[in-house]
């Protein structure tokens, strides 16, 4: 503590302010390299640096991470042959270009500006060519044009001018052009008009929402944020934090002959359990990212636990990513690489980097467990072990291969190999060593030649034992970049609390529409081009993404409303006899499948004098003065018939239920305009409807915080509802499984895998409002 007056007194002596000062001194890091930095500038220049300088100082300091080339840096910025942040910035980036080799100073003095000098003359001719090209819109538009245009491209040309310089030649040509601002050029800008308030509310919902817009967004919108910061193929070592060996160029140039440049992501799932929401941002991500670029990606399953895989797991893996529209590159294994893995295990150990080791799980568990006391045994003892766990002489959990590294998160020498006599889905009995994923990953990703390993957030403390690995085995190297996980409230996504929901028969099963598995949100009607909407609206951030599922359902409401041809249902029916019915025949009545568009197709629904109605649209005693339905004395028309209904007769039965409702016809243009149109079906099937509500009571089931009692003490006991004697009308009759319709003013459903020949059942995908009561 008795050096930070000192350091204190050094940072505010160049320009930082004091609280500036006393957070970079938190810095530790930090602090050191600018403390370095100023000293040798003191050196050069005298205790007083000026504030120019001294800013300079602190960005090199902040920016270069390490203090390779600091002193080299330090001294351009003291000889005043770096003046501006625009040339450090170049200079930072041609180190990064050329971490391996000798500073050639001419060609670094070349791409940073140094000595370069911008005349006046060279700025007025350059900023009078842009006000040139521009003039037709400038006096046009005037002091409303964006002036920012103009200094942009001028910039571009004056690449090491001085910024201020170019604005001030600016202001002069275009007040020399345009003359004094006039009355006119002082008014406020007129109102936006209505597509602009529109884009302004779309943006306050967004704010509301967390970030997420519900407008459309493009694939390259989707992968704003981190994604663009992203390495070009090949640059791996401009990558913040990557690691450079003396192989490192020289491996990056045989990657490039083997990709030739090409984006390569992979998806790597483990085949252990059904994907969840979450997994369809990694999967738009991977699949998107690789897309987006005109590269590709594979499906690769993580299969290294033998124990826990089953095929019904790699099956609907697949399934699902074809499903949200995506067709893998290659669809490979861990378990494909095995042999391969072994050896490079072998050669590890020869490289004295790992080392069989008989500590016990739980003896290695936590944060602080004690060293291994075999650490340091020779290394042909451990290849001699390796070689008996290979061949089955020990026990499960008598021994394992541990890797010499310490991890970010302070884990200690991490395990490559374990034990299990399991047979592998794939392999057999022929191993009973199996790699870990710290081991697998980053040396399936080498193996690929991925170039972006794209993980989430909780594996940024594996990202040096990633660099780590590939570096000690002298093999391509990947970058690996992560970001924020895609959450829901109101649900559980662990695979381990899904079982548990299944085998308490909370849920039917992994598909059951409740929950928020993938094929579960198929099952319930939700389309894949909803889904993979709402990812790209979510984006891709570092930060940890959780949301309400009702922006997802906006996405779904947005999607099927333009592919789900409508139909009429009755959830709840009311017997009408019409008593002066203007046929002796059915009537056929013409359906649009797409009311707003007409030319995308009808269908044709039979009206009889008896048909059915939901009981809520009826009413024998008003109460309501805002209510619009059919009561005694308030006629509604029924939808697509033209014609509008009055109640005659009230049937009801022995307790006073409304039991069937007798009316009279009237056809719409001679009738008084009705106060509502309700829907109807008339020779109906019965079908049954299956209401979803959320699965759990409280927004974090899993937080003992909000849930004392555990997630399965928060289940919504009105989570499902199921409707045996609902009603639809003829047009849904040749529905397959997975079909989607809109309900007139009931909501989306989809047709359930549960449907048969004789029995039509339907899944309430989502209503047709967000608010019920908006109905």
């Amino acid at each position: 503590m008795a050096a930070e007056p000192d350091a204190l007194s050094l940072f505010t002596a160049i320009g930082l302010s004091e609280p500036k000062a006393r957070e970079t001194l938190k810095n530790e890091a930090l602090s050191a390299l600018l403390r370095e930095a100023v000293t040798q500038a003191q050196g050069a220049l005298g205790p007083v640096v000026d504030k120019a300088t001294g800013t300079l100082l602190y960005n090199v300091a902040s920016r270069l991470k390490d203090q390779k080339h600091l002193r080299f840096l330090v001294g351009y910025i003291t000889s005043k042959r770096i003046v501006t942040d625009l040339q450090l910035s170049a200079a930072l980036e041609y180190l990064r270009s050329h971490p391996l080799e000798p500073i050639d100073t001419a060609a670094f003095e070349r791409e940073c500006g140094v000595g370069v000098v911008m005349t006046p003359e060279q700025i007025e001719e350059a900023v009078e060519a842009v006000v040139s090209k521009h003039r037709t819109a400038l006096l046009s538009e005037r002091y409303r044009f964006n002036m920012g245009l103009l200094i942009g491209e001028a910039r571009s040309r004056l690449r090491w001018a001085d910024g201020k310089s170019i604005k001030n030649e600016v202001d002069l040509q275009v007040l020399h052009l345009l003359g004094p601002k006039t009355e006119a050029d002082l008014e406020k800008k007129p109102k936006a008009g209505k597509a602009k308030v529109a884009e302004a509310e779309k943006e306050q919902k967004a704010a509301e929402n967390g970030g997420v817009s519900l407008g459309p967004k493009s694939l390259m919108e989707q992968l704003r944020g981190e994604a663009l910061k992203f390495h070009k193929p090949g640059e791996n070592y401009k990558t913040e934090g990557y690691v450079i060996t003396p192989h490192t160029m020289a491996l990056l140039k045989q990657h490039l002959e083997i990709t030739g440049g090409q984006v390569r992501t992979r998806f790597p799932p483990e085949p252990n359990g059904i994907l969840h929401v979450g997994h369809a941002k990694a999967i738009n991500f991977n699949f998107g990212y690789a897309k987006a670029n005109g590269g590709v990606c594979f499906l690769r399953y993580d299969d290294t636990n033998p124990e826990k895989e089953e095929e019904k797991y790699f099956t609907a893996i697949r399934d699902m990513v074809e499903w949200l529209g995506y067709q893998p590159y290659a669809v490979t294994h861990a378990s494909d690489y095995f042999d391969q893995l072994y050896a490079w295990a072998v050669e590890l150990i020869r490289r004295g980097h790992a080392y069989v080791c008989h500590q016990r799980v739980e003896e290695i568990k936590g944060h602080n467990p004690p060293p291994s006391p075999w650490r340091d045994r020779p290394v042909e003892e451990s290849l001699l072990l390796f070689e008996g766990m290979r061949k089955g002489k020990f026990e499960e959990g008598e021994a394992t291969l541990r890797m010499k590294l310490v991890m970010e998160d302070g884990k200690l020498d991490p395990v490559a190999y374990r034990i299990k006599y399991t047979p592998h889905h794939r392999t057999g009995d022929t191993w009973c060593i199996y790699p870990t994923y710290d081991y697998t990953h980053c040396l399936c990703d080498s193996i690929e030649h991925i170039t972006h390993s794209l993980c989430t957030k909780e594996f940024q403390a594996r990202r040096s034992s990633y660099f780590w690995l590939c570096n000690a085995l002298s093999v391509y190297c990947p970058v690996q970049w992560e970001y924020g996980r895609l959450n829901l409230l109101y649900t559980v996504v662990s695979k381990r609390k899904i079982i548990r929901l299944v085998e308490t028969g909370a849920v039917r099963d992994w598909d059951d529409p409740r929950l928020f598995t993938l094929t579960a949100l198929r099952r319930r009607g939700f389309p894949p081009e909803a889904i993979n909407n709402f990812c790209a609206r979510v984006g891709v951030t570092v930060a940890q993404t959780t949301l309400e599922p009702h922006l997802l359902e906006a996405c779904v409401r947005e999607a099927l409303n333009d592919s789900a041809p409508r139909a009429m249902a009755v959830l709840d029916p009311l017997r009408v006899t019409v008593t002066n019915f203007p046929s002796q025949q059915p009537l056929d009545v013409l359906v649009p499948n797409f009311p707003a568009n007409e030319s995308r197709g009808s269908h044709c629904v039979p009206l009889h004098p008896t048909l059915y109605i939901e009981q809520s649209d009826f009413q024998q005693q008003v109460t309501d003065k805002g209510y619009k339905r059919l009561a005694p004395g308030q006629p509604v028309g029924l939808r697509h018939t033209g014609y509008v209904i009055a109640v005659q007769n009230i049937i009801t039965d022995a307790s006073g239920k409304v039991t069937e409702l007798e009316v009279t016809c009237t056809k719409s243009e001679v009738a008084e305009k009705p106060k509502a149109f309700i829907h109807w079906v008339s020779e109906p099937l019965v079908c049954e409807v299956r209401l979803y509500e959320q699965l759990f009571l409280h927004k974090n089931p899993e937080d003992p915080a909000e849930v004392p009692g555990g997630f399965l003490s928060d289940l919504n006991p009105d989570s499902l509802h199921v409707i045996h004697g609902a009603l639809a009308d003829q047009s849904v009759r040749s529905a397959k499984p997975f079909d989607k319709f809109q309900f007139e003013r009931l909501g989306y459903f989809s047709v359930d895998p549960d449907s048969s020949a004789g029995k039509m059942v339907f899944n309430r995908t989502v209503m047709l409002k967000e608010d019920p009561g908006k109905v």
